[in-house]
């Protein structure tokens, strides 16, 4: 499975994810409305994949697809066109697959399908993983669980690998130094449980989602290993959380959105820590 085209390729994750597979050694078609930056070894196409024609056409010729490509976050475009665009492309990309007869997709999920905000109404325990509740609460999260509810019936009915990234807030490098904003106020960070993900390591985990050995639909919650606070997570959720359990023997800054099944499954290794640059 050597040839993969990544979507959304001009996106912080989009590109981070090219380089990763460019360095594996890959054969990378990278697309975008924008186009993608020109990179030694990568195709460069310019196509919005919302267009049904436009998506076969890129997709055509490769073994796998790593879609990135969506409205990132909520609230940036009016609720319905949020929807329209994040649910159309996600669509078109599965069904594309499909009638090309490739065996894997590859696509970005997020944490929002997990309550954010999150509050004590939405955690039974901590940490958070993939056997917990869901809550959609904007119209962006509704879309990624509704791709979700696609990759299930299409991978049912088709046999066909679709893993979904629930990825915690993407970093770059360069915020890492506006951590120390947050120290002295846990509410700031309590929207995610106190996550983030490097986009580094977003990467890696589509890699890997791209090579492992998994069948059927599947979601795995992408996230960094720790927490973005100082603070041990003890101390955050008695403070912030104090109805809500933690699980015995988690670490003092371990991730509260379990990475437990990406590791077992995927062999997902994050390897980046804000603490490396504090």
């Amino acid at each position: 499975m050597k040839k993969v085209v990544v979507t959304g390729a001009s996106g912080k994750a989009g590109k981070a994810t090219v380089t990763e597979l460019v360095e594996h050694g890959y054969e990378v078609t990278a697309v975008d409305i924008v186009k993608p930056e020109a990179v030694a070894g990568v195709s460069a196409v310019v196509a919005d994949v919302t267009d049904a024609g436009e998506t076969i056409d890129v997709m055509r010729g490769h073994d796998a697809v790593v879609h990135m490509a969506a409205i990132p976050a909520p609230r940036m475009l009016p609720d319905p066109k949020t929807f329209a665009i994040n649910i159309t492309s996600t669509y078109n990309v599965f069904w594309a697959a499909e009638v090309l007869g490739m065996s894997r997709v590859v696509w970005a999920s997020s944490e929002t399908v997990l309550g954010l905000p999150l509050d004590s109404s939405k955690l039974s325990s901590a940490p958070l993983d993939e056997s917990s509740e869901l809550f959609p609460e904007t119209a962006y999260s509704l879309s990624k669980l509704c791709g979700e509810a696609m990759a299930a019936q299409i991978a049912r009915r088709t046999g066909m690998t679709i893993i979904g990234l629930r990825f915690s807030n993407i970093m770059l490098h360069s915020r890492y130094a506006s951590f120390e904003s947050w120290q002295d106020d846990p509410t700031k960070r309590q929207w995610n449980l106190w996550g983030y993900v490097d986009v580094r390591d977003v990467g890696q985990s589509c890699r890997v989602a791209v090579e492992a050995d998994v069948e059927g639909a599947e979601n795995f919650i992408i996230a960094a290993a720790d927490t973005v606070m100082t603070r041990p997570n003890s101390e955050l959720m008695a403070e912030i959380f104090p109805d809500t359990p933690l699980r015995h023997g988690l670490g003092e800054f371990e991730t509260l959105l379990s990475i437990d099944k990406a590791r077992r499954e995927l062999g997902y290794d994050p390897r980046h820590s804000w603490r490396d640059h504090h």
